[in-house]
């Protein structure tokens, strides 16, 4: 089979605000999440720069027994869900009586972890954890517990890509919707915000130190950036087979024609050129398009020195000079194992109106950003199509392509 694939629902939780409305305005006007949190400064960090989110309380949403599992990172999801269910006009009892899937990126749940170990070190006693500690503490406790809570009965567990989880989420699910093993799938990315999962991270000197500005701190493809800003939250997408949204009647808000993928088989943590673009490639031949299709990138770019220069030499390697390119981590900072979800909806709005977000801080091209059309002031621009690019650890490299619908 080769069904088409539709994207009907969207929902984020993100530091650019609570809700598609408010999210959307942040990226037109180039509105920063990125502040100064002096709890990791305290806690010994070289760097206490985050995105914020704050944890949203919901006593009033779920009941005792459904919030004891939920771990930092699963709360965000829920809230994203239940926005990309209302945008889909779904609820629970569809997918009570119907198969849907659940997909998510999540690497991670460092927080319920530590927090267990440090309550036995200090009591000596395991059975005062209580039940909701395994389920929070696991990497799958996003997608155990909003199959639970949502009755999704389809396809269920989580992806475990590093930086491009999120990405590969949707990539997997398109194609199981696409070879017709399922009609409906809920994708997404989570990333948890707290100090205690960041900790290794800082310790690789990987983030800014630009601490006096907190704005200013992430430039991705600026020649003077210093390292990335880790950020978080949730980014839910409901994608679904083109019968099965016409089925329910449901708004598309676009179609997914491109997944590419690839490992650059070197190194751990730096990146490569060549596996860049072998995703890119796989990509765009699997979209049946050519290059000059595709309206605007939604680059990697995490402003990371040696990250931001590959990606801008696979990127020119590929495009040339003629496609507008951004990256929205210059305002949310680095979303990690959501990233690759929520810069699809980023995306998503920017073409449903008509913009291409800002790269804020992007005042000094280096030798390889100056090859590019980076965009840095909002820019008015009709977009069609757009790629968007998530790798990780590992060298793994996820590409997506969506396009608007059309019948």
């Amino acid at each position: 089979m080769n069904r088409r694939v539709v994207i009907t629902g969207t929902g984020l939780y993100s530091c650019l605000g609570v809700g598609l409305d408010a999210v959307r305005e942040s990226l037109y006007k180039g509105k920063s999440g990125i502040v100064f949190d002096k709890v990791r400064k305290e806690m010994g960090f070289r760097s206490a720069l985050t995105g914020y989110v704050p944890e949203p309380d919901l006593t009033k949403a779920l009941h005792r027994r459904q919030r004891v599992g939920l771990s930092e990172e699963a709360k965000y999801a829920y809230v994203a869900t239940v926005e990309a269910m209302q945008q889909a006009a779904l609820d629970i009892d569809y997918f009570d009586k119907n198969i849907a899937g659940i997909l998510y990126g999540n690497d991670s749940s460092a927080k319920a972890v530590i927090e267990s170990i440090d309550v036995v070190r200090e009591k000596k006693d395991t059975t005062l954890l209580g039940s909701g500690s395994i389920f929070q503490s696991m990497n799958c406790t996003v997608t155990m517990n909003l199959s639970t809570i949502f009755k999704l009965k389809g396809i269920n567990f989580t992806i475990s890509a590093a930086c491009a989880s999120g990405s590969h989420s949707i990539g997997l699910g398109y194609l199981l919707i696409k070879m017709g093993l399922q009609d409906m799938v809920v994708c997404g990315g989570a990333q948890e915000i707290n100090p205690e999962s960041m900790t290794s991270f800082d310790g690789l000197s990987a983030f800014s130190i630009r601490e006096s500005d907190p704005t200013k701190a992430s430039r991705p493809f600026d020649k003077d950036r210093d390292g990335l800003i880790p950020s978080g939250g949730a980014a839910t997408l409901i994608i679904e087979s083109l019968e099965s949204a016409q089925k329910r009647g449901a708004k598309i808000l676009g179609e997914i024609i491109g997944y590419g993928f690839s490992s650059n088989g070197e190194h751990i943590s730096n990146p490569n050129v060549e596996g860049q673009v072998r995703s890119l490639d796989m990509a765009i031949k699997q979209a049946g398009i050519q290059t000059k299709d595709v309206d605007y990138i939604n680059a990697h770019a995490t402003s990371t020195p040696i990250g931001d220069k590959f990606e801008a030499q696979a990127l020119y390697q590929f495009f040339g000079d003629h496609t507008p390119v951004s990256s929205t981590k210059s305002m949310t900072g680095h979303e990690c194992w959501m990233a690759g979800a929520s810069e699809i909806i980023y995306s998503l709005l920017m073409m449903h109106n008509d913009f291409i977000a800002p790269n804020i801080n992007f005042e000094n091209p280096d030798e390889d950003s100056a090859k590019l059309d980076i965009v840095a002031t909002t820019r008015e621009a009709k977009i069609d199509c757009f790629l968007s690019n998530s790798f990780g650890f590992g060298g793994t490299n996820s590409t997506l392509i969506i396009k608007k619908f059309a019948p």
